[in-house]
């Protein structure tokens, strides 16, 4: 269960949009939400008023949670808010362990934008370290949210990275009585051995969907693709329309083969619908 919620916000666009998912979660879970803003220490930020010397950055996350708890009650939901300095993905993974946190949502930037902080390798870094899942949101112009969930894609290469993803998502699926759809592709960059390959993929769909189907899930649809890995990923997610797409990932320390490092990473900054990401860790 997710019973407390953490968003960091920065002011941008992918920020606003990582707010606005977190609260339909919020509102399904009945969960506590944090509005958290951090002042990058490693920026320059004092300047001096009259005879007082004012962190500007401080100010400015006053302005920013001001704004998040506004929308946050005009929504009708309560939310705690907090500005602290730090290191941004070191500090938001150390407030997940020291306020036990069940779930951050945040922004990442897309193909092309620069946001100022919540984006790019701050959320990559945060999925990576995070003892708990992650869902990434991309702006609001270059992502589509849709809540409750009606259909979840999760990529599978039958690792315990890939298991732990798709415990999470049929637990997420059943509860919304979503579609779950497992997809396995074969990386064509990897030379010979295809046939072998596809049908271990078939081998590997059919014992996730076996998978899938204890934990309750209903409907379930496999597909191998071949390709491209990340490519593939977003291009399914499209093609269908899912609503969500989760993944497993390395999390602190280890290496696995394939839902891993760039292929995740160009997945949060690719893919039109949030994306959840779990670590082998992670309980369903």
């Amino acid at each position: 269960m997710f019973d407390r919620i953490l968003v960091p916000v920065d002011g941008s666009n992918a920020a606003s949009a990582a707010l606005d998912h977190a609260l339909e979660i919020a509102d399904d879970r009945d969960a506590d939400l944090i509005c958290l803003y951090i002042a990058d220490t490693s920026e320059p930020s004092q300047t001096r008023v009259g005879t007082n010397v004012v962190d500007v950055l401080e100010q400015e996350g006053d302005d920013v949670v001001a704004d998040a708890k506004d929308r946050a009650e005009a929504h009708g939901r309560s939310v705690t808010t907090d500005v602290v300095q730090g290191v941004p993905h070191d500090t938001i993974v150390d407030y997940v362990d020291h306020y036990d946190v069940d779930l951050v949502v945040m922004g990442t930037h897309g193909r092309d934008g620069l946001e100022r902080y919540v984006l790019g390798s701050v959320a990559e870094r945060v999925v990576n370290a995070s003892p708990v899942p992650v869902v990434t949101v991309r702006d609001a112009d270059e992502t589509t949210t849709t809540y409750p969930y009606e259909s979840v894609l999760v990529p599978t290469d039958g690792s315990d990275h890939a298991a732990a993803a798709l415990r999470r998502a049929a637990a997420v699926a059943a509860r919304h009585g979503a579609t779950v759809h497992l997809l396995t592709v074969v990386d064509e960059s990897i030379l010979g051995g295809a046939d072998d390959r596809t049908d271990r993929a078939r081998e590997l769909l059919a014992e996730a969907e076996t998978t899938a189907r204890d934990a309750g899930v209903d409907d379930v649809v496999t597909e191998v693709r071949s390709g491209s890995v990340p490519r593939e990923i977003v291009s399914y997610a499209d093609d269908e329309g899912v609503d969500l797409v989760v993944m497993g990932t390395h999390g602190r320390n280890g290496l696995d083969q394939l839902l891993l490092g760039s292929i995740t990473e160009r997945v949060l900054r690719t893919a039109s619908v949030p994306v959840l990401t779990t670590t082998e860790a992670d309980d369903s």
